[in-house]
């Protein structure tokens, strides 16, 4: 009697704990309570079935997230105790701590070998979630076709004994996480109940008139959740079709007409000869200048056959590039995305019939197509309606190209100047 003591405190448990405010760790409890009660366990512990379905996870990914979260015991119980050492890592750790735990949670085979079949497995399963979620009915079959074009942006560059196949290290798993933001965000967000809002989950909704046939588009629902990947969530509500040259033809100045009508940021997607699909997300409206302008939020991508988004680095500020009706060739006429001057990250002329790719140290981007040189197919433009903007502009008085840019119709008088500075 006197000597009986309560059993020491885990560590692991103490200082996940610390990462908590004192009302967190209460809805903690009550949603442990309540997950307990549904796995009718005395309220001891959650089961596997009802922690999947509470956090709207299921197949390989489910067990592989469970597993970690009871800290691999296999006795189909987890406890409070887990629960908050999970969440505590995997919500409230470092930015190292996370993506050790996501690399972790690929590993669906728990064999330490992260190889391509298990990629595919959890990128299967998050394809399902999403569009399922979405109530756009389609399941794992129909969106396997975007499972190649993620993997194909990955690398496997680790060597193991007796094994022919390479995997994944830590390493490429960085560097692939950075080429593919909607990846990393969605499995960095599977500890809240599921719902459209999310993170990772929000699709744009894709505005255009109805009488438009919809397969004409390049832009698909899972297009637009991998560019909206490194998009803010109040980019991610709507985006209305603005351009599209089988619509309104492949003119630079209709082009241009078109997107002047949007005060936000753009989405420009082409399709060339070699059935390539890429593009660009501008931050700034399509204005014309001598020089390159905007901010560091626009971004490079592509999407067929590898989805890849590439971010300014910071070499340069040759963001976004817009020149029309200049007669000097250190200007060329048409737009496009970082690099240089004729040695483009993505430039198209303003015939339309032309363009390239170069790999740039804007955006630590390679040639974004089969070749340098580029003849566009199909060329679309999307603008991106940020909540409380989408009303801004209808007042505006429309007029024509050079009206709509009549700010920068100086320059025309002043290319000998603009030359000089080159």
């Amino acid at each position: 009697m006197g000597n009986s003591q309560s059993p020491p405190a885990n560590p692991r448990f103490t200082s996940a704990s610390r990462s908590f405010t004192p009302k967190e760790l209460e809805d903690l409890k009550s949603l442990f309570a309540s997950l307990a009660a549904q796995s009718q366990s005395n309220g001891q512990y959650i089961s596997s079935s009802v922690f999947q379905v509470c956090f709207g996870l299921k197949g390989p990914l489910g067990d592989r997230m469970f597993d970690l979260a009871t800290q691999g015991r296999k006795d189909d119980k987890l406890t409070f105790e887990d629960l908050v050492i999970t969440k505590g890592t995997y919500e409230k750790g470092t930015n190292d701590e996370i993506e050790e735990f996501i690399y972790r949670l690929l590993d669906v085979t728990n064999d330490e070998i992260l190889t391509r079949s298990d990629l595919e497995s959890v990128l299967i399963t998050m394809f399902d979630h999403i569009f399922h979620l979405k109530g756009s009915g389609s399941g794992s079959r129909s969106n396997c076709y975007m499972v190649d074009e993620f993997l194909n942006a990955a690398t496997f560059s680790k060597d193991h004994e007796g094994c022919n196949d390479k995997s994944m290290s830590f390493e490429d798993f960085k560097s692939w996480c950075s080429l593919v933001p909607s990846v990393k965000k969605f499995l960095a967000s599977l500890f809240v109940p599921p719902d459209p809002g999310r993170l990772g989950s929000q699709v744009p909704k894709l505005q255009h008139l109805e009488n438009i046939d919809s397969s004409i588009f390049l832009l698909r629902d899972e297009y637009a959740w991998h560019i909206g990947g490194a998009l803010s969530q109040e980019e991610l509500e709507e985006w209305k079709l603005l351009y599209h040259s089988a619509l309104n033809g492949s003119s630079f100045n209709t082009f241009l007409g078109n997107v002047s009508n949007n005060d936000g940021p753009t989405v420009l997607i082409i399709k060339d000869r070699e059935g390539y699909i890429f593009g660009g997300y501008a931050s700034q409206p399509w204005e014309r200048h001598s020089n390159f302008y905007g901010d560091m939020k626009s971004f490079i991508f592509q999407l067929y056959p590898k989805a890849s988004i590439f971010r300014p680095t910071g070499a340069n500020s040759n963001l976004q590039w817009c020149a029309v009706n200049f007669s000097s060739e250190a200007i060329p006429n048409g737009f496009g995305f970082g690099g240089r001057i004729n040695h483009f990250g993505l430039f198209l002329s303003a015939s339309f019939d032309q363009g390239h790719t170069f790999s740039c140290t804007t955006f630590n981007s390679p040639c974004l197509s089969k070749t340098s040189q580029i003849c566009p197919e199909v060329i679309e433009c999307w603008g991106v309606v940020r909540k409380g903007m989408e009303h801004e502009k209808q007042d505006v008085v429309k007029g024509t190209v050079l009206e709509r840019f009549k700010e920068d119709r100086h320059m025309l008088n002043m290319v000998g100047i603009a030359n000089a500075s080159e």
